[in-house]
């Protein structure tokens, strides 16, 4: 199969450039290994039913000697043999001033007992690097008419009269079919066929793995379906244990490992002092790794959305967070929502890491982008307020306000951008 090209590739090969080695994390079929495969010279496959007993009792004996091979060498799966870390780390260390020397990847954070066999966190050794699925620019559904990066560059460049060529069912069909590598180029069913089946092996064999016990695929999948149902809100967790019919422990050892193998990604609250303390929202907004896994738990084909646009909403923004982060990787991007109990809102805010920020509101079509607007207007005019009334302690004002749109027109509205996500890119 031909490689796609990712947006993490040129990451990538900076990482190397600077570190000794580079552990790229996320959930399983994402494209991790295919994308290192891209920058290694040679590879090692842990989980490779041919050999995973030799290199165990290899790595018992002396795990350096797994490390053998040209560099960079890729280590596929390496948390299957955690000792390979401090090896890693050793080596970059005894070969001071070579860079690019490993790869590591990996599809869940470490369990108790695997960290139990690291010494060393690797820091200045072993940088992290996430990888998610597929956004739309790199899966070919997005135009990439529009530089989400550019436009923190210049936030008065021309986007005026750039449209995206989706229409609203061509995006639901998208959204079902997900981000992951496997799907793209396949036919409708066979891509729902696919997701359908990461959904199953998650809940009958993924996370049992992961805890180390048999656990009941049937709850696993009602927890699916409980954050299918409420993704993109603030749903408690006591209305979620109510959906699945389990106590609070066990719920927060299923969301752990979903966590942890990447699949639950839920949204922090930015909470800067604008108002008073109290008036902050501060819960976490529920929402999965890609929407793709909400729809295939939910049991749902794409035409279910034609009736039902305001669920689809919701699906909407979690995609669109979903590629917000990864056309921002380089800077580092990462997302959080503002809310407060005065019903002042916007449904993301998206950080740089130099400190620059957007604020957005997402709808799903034209009816609410007025809407939208004004709450990204109150909000910046709250936080200019609030720097007027705190010299000591002021807040950068947005460097950036968005209405995004599924489909449709970009234009400019005086200090607003109405963008389609359909025509963005990194």
């Amino acid at each position: 199969m031909q490689y796609i090209p990712r947006l993490i590739d040129k990451t990538i090969d900076l990482y190397l450039e600077v570190f000794g080695a580079v552990n790229i994390r996320g959930p399983k079929w994402c494209g991790k290994t295919t994308s290192a495969q891209k920058h290694a010279k040679s590879i090692i496959r842990l989980q490779d039913p041919d050999y995973a007993e030799t290199y165990r009792q290899t790595a018992a004996v002396k795990p350096s000697l797994l490390l053998k091979g040209d560099n960079p060498r890729l280590i596929d799966e390496w948390q299957d043999i955690p000792q390979l870390w401090d090896a890693v780390r050793v080596d970059v260390d005894t070969r001071k001033g070579e860079n690019g020397l490993y790869l590591l990847t990996g599809s869940s954070v470490l369990t108790k007992s695997q960290k139990e066999n690291i010494r060393h966190t690797g820091t200045g050794r072993i940088a992290r690097l996430e990888m998610l699925p597929m956004s739309l620019f790199e899966s070919g559904d997005s135009n990439g008419k529009i530089s989400i990066s550019q436009l923190f560059e210049d936030p008065l460049a021309d986007i005026d009269g750039i449209k995206s060529e989706m229409s609203i069912e061509d995006l639901i069909a998208v959204t079902c079919r997900g981000g992951w590598p496997e799907s793209i180029g396949k036919s409708p069913g066979a891509a729902r066929l696919i997701i359908r089946q990461y959904v199953k092996s998650l809940c009958e064999s993924d996370v049992s793995r992961y805890l180390d016990e048999e656990l009941d695929p049937s709850v696993l999948h009602a927890m699916l379906k409980s954050y299918a149902r409420n993704i993109c809100t603030m749903a408690t967790k006591q209305s979620m244990m109510a959906d699945v019919g389990i106590s609070e422990p066990t719920f927060d050892k299923y969301e752990k490992a979903l966590e942890s193998l990447y699949i639950i990604t839920n949204i922090p609250a930015w909470c800067p002092q604008i108002r008073s303390k109290s008036a902050i929202r501060a819960k976490k907004k529920r929402n999965l790794v890609d929407p793709s896994i909400a729809i295939a738990a939910a049991g749902v084909r794409p035409e279910y959305f034609y009736t039902d646009l305001m669920s689809f909403g919701f699906l909407f923004e979690s995609l669109a967070i979903r590629d917000l982060k990864a056309y921002t990787l380089p800077l580092d991007g990462s997302v959080s929502y503002y809310r407060d109990s005065y019903g002042l809102e916007a449904d993301a805010v998206l950080h740089l890491n130099d400190g620059r920020y957007a604020i957005i509101e997402f709808k799903l079509g034209s009816k609410g982008i007025e809407d939208g607007k004004k709450h990204l207007r109150k909000l910046k005019e709250l936080i200019a307020q609030h720097n007027k009334e705190n010299h000591q302690t002021p807040l950068r004002l947005p460097d950036l306000m968005i209405v995004m749109t599924a489909t449709g027109m970009a234009y400019r509205d005086d200090d607003v951008l109405v963008l389609p996500l359909t025509a963005l890119k990194d």
